[in-house]
């Protein structure tokens, strides 16, 4: 364990970092960030005692950092410094073994099966064995740096303080070797203290992070407690957007931009949509931001085509993503930027609804077959026939959404459409009781992200308000078009 107690340093009389308290754990990962300047390196100089703290301490497993003799403490604390100088082109296996230094009693007299296996498991770790033999300074800045933080490892320290690891590695080498140090940390109860200038790489793999502002502790603690917004933009003086990682309970970030979007003003409006036997089209002139339950990019995202496609109401293939990809590709569209939906009803019955209000507007198109009804209430009482009967939901909104109404607004239209159900009276054959929607339904928000600002879409918001209306109205018109051309 390491603890660090109102540290205090810098160079000459002037002190870099001051008053820093923190302590990590034996097993655990602390990344340290800040912006240049804000004291990182020399943060790190302080606790690996290579700079004298003018006041506070350094603790390494209850021993006070001054009281270790430098031999005892290479034992304890391994250090990757930012830049290495070479006086000499030593191979991959000689630096690789100056880790071992600490261990011996004279310049390898000792040399050790240990040892030996201590080098060879480091160059392993680090996929760096093919180049045992190779001198370092022929060698890339990246290749290069998986050597030290070999020779790092080899030293078997049970404290290891690293500055930017990562530098000059691409994205993979990054991932791994931070992938190999996060499970050395967990397999041998490693502390481990690293400084980070990438805040989405220290999230993804530290366990707590401490934020320097000018030399002084701006924040510490779990990441989610220090990625935050306004903190960052405070310390970094820039914008950023935090979002959930999509596999780890970790926040990530994203730079927003100084300048605004630069896009020709556009408008959706229920004219420009194409209806044709087999699909309802619509192409934007820019991208949409577009939440979806499509089959086609589901999930959030920037499209410029959005397409509701009609199949056989036998339809059934292996791999529909692959086969409705495909459908997209031969009808000249790219499927990077196409939001798909697909429907067994006659899309020439689609329903096409526009409202207007102050601040903005809304189109709305909607497809529904009643043929499959089901109460989502009872589902689970018997097992299900597949019948003809989708009801897929498009919204536009000429205007900018906040994250949350694109959520709200999803909420509404699938209120909406359960109350078209009620008005219509639509039942689950299987129950008899009033159905909700389909088993297949799919629904879309999508957004200018141009004009007048919506917090909310909610049922209480003005744009909640409209989107209720229209999709109540386009649904219950949809669901009799289905019924005029349905067989009795």
């Amino acid at each position: 364990m390491l603890k660090v107690n109102r540290l205090s340093g810098g160079y000459g009389e002037k002190n870099i970092v001051s008053d820093v308290n923190f302590t990590v754990k034996e097993g655990k990962m602390l990344g340290i960030l800040g912006p240049n300047g804000s004291g990182k390196s020399t943060l790190m100089k302080l606790m690996s005692g290579i700079l004298e703290a003018t006041s506070g301490s350094v603790v390494i497993d209850g021993k006070d950092l001054k009281d270790y003799a430098a031999k005892e403490l290479a034992k304890k604390m391994a250090v990757l410094p930012q830049l290495h100088a070479h006086a000499f082109s030593h191979s991959v296996r000689e630096t690789v073994s100056l880790g071992r230094y600490p261990h011996q009693r004279g310049w390898f007299s000792s040399w050790s099966k240990e040892d030996e296996e201590a080098v060879a498991g480091a160059m392993e770790l680090m996929d760096i064995g093919r180049y045992e033999h190779t001198p370092i300074d022929q060698m890339s800045g990246g290749e290069q740096q998986r050597v030290f933080v070999a020779q790092a490892l080899a030293q078997n320290a049970s404290i290891l303080l690293l500055d930017e690891p990562t530098n000059h590695l691409d994205i993979n080498h990054q991932k791994e070797l931070l992938d190999t140090i996060k499970r050395q940390a967990i397999e041998k109860n490693l502390t481990v203290i690293s400084i980070f200038h990438d805040i989405n790489l220290a999230s993804m793999y530290c366990d707590s992070l401490l934020l320097l502002e000018q030399g002084r502790v701006a924040a510490i603690g779990e990441p989610h407690e220090v990625v935050k917004e306004k903190g960052i933009k405070k310390v970094y003086g820039t914008r950023i957007s935090t979002h959930p990682h999509p596999e780890l309970p970790k926040p990530q970030i994203t730079l927003m931009p100084g300048i605004k979007r630069q896009v020709k003003n556009q408008q959706v409006r229920k004219e420009d949509f194409t209806i044709s036997r087999e699909m309802v089209l619509y192409r934007s002139e820019i991208p949409l931001k577009t939440v979806s339950s499509a089959v086609i990019n589901a999930g959030s995202g920037w499209f410029t085509t959005f397409m509701n496609r009609r199949v056989d109401e036998n339809y059934e293939v292996d791999d529909t993503v692959a086969e409705l990809t495909g459908f997209i590709e031969e009808r000249g569209f790219k499927p990077t930027d196409t939001v798909a939906m697909m429907t067994a009803v006659d899309v020439g019955q689609v329903v096409l609804g526009s409202c207007g209000f102050e601040g903005g507007s809304i189109v709305v198109a909607v497809t529904a077959g009643a043929g499959n009804g089901t109460d989502v209430s009872l589902t689970h009482k018997k097992e299900r026939i597949k019948k003809v009967g989708t009801v897929n939901t498009w919204i536009f909104v000429n205007g900018i959404l906040a994250e949350e109404a694109f959520l709200q607004a999803m909420m509404t239209a699938t209120e909406a459409k359960a109350k078209a159900f009620q008005e219509e009276k639509v039942l689950d054959p299987f129950t008899g009781t009033i159905a909700t929607g389909t088993p297949t339904d799919s629904v879309l928000v999508s957004s200018t992200q141009q004009g007048n600002e919506f917090q909310y879409a909610g049922p209480i918001s003005e744009l909640g308000r409209h989107i209720g209306k229209t999709v109540f109205e386009a649904t219950t018109e949809a669901i009799r078009r289905y019924r005029s051309q349905a067989p009795h």
